[in-house]
């Protein structure tokens, strides 16, 4: 929460309590336990700054009706040293208070002191958060999934970041299993494909290009020297071959998209360590496996989940004992006191098992955040479509960005709370107007910009406001903008707290609508000299927040457009 925002709350609570216990002491009210009562913003800014609903949570404790309660405690309240400048009895007894002139001059003093360190607070008292997101399948290019995955999974951390928490990014390779079967398995019959064309690929196999491309380049460099080997040889060498290539193919992507990890982590380690087998024996140790039909079962339904297989009959690991095993390396081995996931919608069973295992082995699963993302639809001309127009193929993170500017694909994914569905309007995100949210923030901020430029043409420089001067700010625009100019820091404490980076988006937007009326309603150069620089400040301070919040979004913050 912003500084002064805290402060001018904490100041209403503690006026509040000292008036109830000045009146109990004078027995104009009885000796009562009271509970917490709530300050919040009323919906209409003519009822006041915040409203408190202490007289009617009190009636009970006090046997008196709450309009009366109000009217003592507003008679025992002293405003002296407060930024409370006046209060009003509503209704049946809600409590309206009105803040100061200073107060909102403060606000803006305060943006201007910290610039982009506004809107930082130290809610997250440093807790080690690790944001696992996009991991996305290393046998082939990323999908539209992937790319709402990594916006969404890249802003949250930063989120959390600007909320206090010691945040790092990862990417988990996937680079085991039967994922890795497949492709081994579609790269040979590829590659024997060019020495033998009666060579079928079975239905299940990958039938991308970029297979085809990946054994075509192999044959360049070997030419029919793993065609005489074993298939095992064959395959091993081709995977070797081939899925560092897709591993770097994945992060110079995400490096265009403006994502950058800590950590890649291998899957494949996590056998080699022998992590993913060590897991299975504290499993074991638990008592909370069994064997049927020669297969090792985990007792899910202990904890609310379905039973599952840990081991086949045939000796070989589930999918999920590496990410079993990936979780306790996360959350125990190496410390993080929050594990976040950024999942598809699809993985809604696996999650319940996930942290079934994960008590199991003593770990308390609240560690473990799934962020579930639903499913994306492309829209053009009107029209949901399911292929690139250039290539035919699906629409991959790469031939997206070759369709719209990375700003707005960042922007735009991050338009929804994550569990719903987004339908992304190709035609709006390359839309130079005010209906594309994110052209619109970036206009207000260039417009800045350029009223700073303008002014300083005609020879007006902007200086350092005196309290007095910015205590001036008081139209209804003025106001309404230096409120929400206030609230950025729970905002982003909000984002952090839902796990949920639309709230960044929506404020921004607001913010952007609240300038222009603010722009439209009062003219910044003709006025009175302290009046002008005054509302200079106002221009700036909005510029330094919209400028934080696409920072935050590893967003471009134009001065010109």
């Amino acid at each position: 929460m912003s500084l002064l925002v805290n402060t001018a709350k904490n100041q209403i609570k503690e006026l509040i309590n000292c008036a109830a216990k000045k009146a109990m002491a004078e027995n104009i009210l009885c000796e009562a336990e009271l509970p917490d009562f709530n300050i919040e913003v009323p919906s209409d800014t003519k009822h006041g700054d915040y409203a408190v609903n202490a007289a009617l949570v009190w009636a009970k404790a006090f046997r008196s009706a709450p309009r009366k309660i109000a009217e003592t405690l507003m008679d025992k309240a002293d405003l002296e040293g407060t930024y409370i400048d006046r209060f009003e009895i509503a209704g049946p007894g809600f409590i309206n208070f009105f803040l100061s002139d200073k107060y909102y001059a403060d606000i803006l003093s305060d943006i201007d002191t910290k610039k982009e360190k506004y809107g930082e607070s130290g809610y997250g008292e440093n807790k080690k958060v690790l944001v696992e997101f996009v991991s996305a399948n290393p046998t082939g290019p990323m999908h539209i999934g992937n790319a709402r995955g990594g916006a969404l999974g890249d802003c949250l951390a930063a989120v959390m970041e600007k909320s206090g928490y010691y945040v790092e990014r990862e990417f988990y390779i996937n680079d085991a299993g039967n994922q890795i079967n497949k492709f081994g398995l579609s790269l040979s019959l590829r590659y024997q494909q060019l020495f033998d064309d009666s060579v079928e690929m079975p239905e299940d196999s990958y039938h991308g290009a970029d297979i085809i491309a990946h054994a075509k380049a192999f044959s360049d460099i070997h030419g029919d020297k793993f065609i005489s080997v074993s298939e095992e040889e064959r395959r091993k060498a081709l995977v070797e071959f081939a899925l560092p290539k897709n591993i770097q193919g994945l992060h110079d992507d995400l490096l265009k998209y403006r994502i950058e990890y800590n950590t890649w982590f291998k899957e494949s380690s996590l056998h080699a360590s022998g992590e993913a087998m060590r897991i299975i024996e504290l499993l074991k140790e638990s008592g909370h496996t069994y064997i049927e039909e020669d297969a090792l079962w985990f007792k899910g339904e202990d904890f609310g989940s379905d039973n599952f297989v840990l081991i086949r009959s045939n000796g070989v690991p589930t999918y999920i004992v590496p990410d079993i095993a990936y979780h306790y390396n996360k959350l125990v081995t190496r410390g993080f006191d929050k594990a976040i996931d950024i999942l598809g919608a699809d993985h809604h069973g696996y999650v319940p098992r996930l942290k079934g295992a994960l008590t199991a082995l003593g770990i308390d699963s609240t560690r473990l955040d799934v962020v579930l993302m639903q499913m994306v639809r492309l829209v053009k001309d009107g029209e949901i479509i399911k292929a690139s127009k250039r290539s035919g193929k699906a629409i991959t993170l790469v031939t997206l960005l070759e369709e719209v500017p990375i700003d707005a694909a960042r922007f735009f994914f991050n338009l929804r709370e994550p569990n719903s569905h987004f339908d992304f309007d190709l035609d709006l995100a390359i839309e130079e107007s005010n209906k594309n949210p994110v052209y619109y923030v970036q206009y207000a901020h260039a417009r800045i910009c350029s009223i700073i430029r303008n002014l300083a043409n005609d020879g007006i420089t902007q200086r350092k406001c005196s309290a007095e001067e910015l205590m001036k700010l008081n139209t209804p625009e003025e106001r309404e903008l230096t409120v929400h100019l206030a609230a950025y820091t729970d905002e982003i404490i909000n984002a952090a707290k839902a796990y949920d980076p639309a709230k960044i988006t929506h404020y921004v937007e607001d913010l952007a609508t609240k300038f222009h009326k603010f722009y439209n309603s009062c003219r910044v150069k003709g006025e009175d000299e302290g009046l002008m620089q005054a509302r200079l400040t106002l221009c700036t301070d909005t510029a330094i927040v919209i400028k934080n919040v696409l920072d935050l979004l590893k967003i471009d913050a134009p001065e010109m457009m």
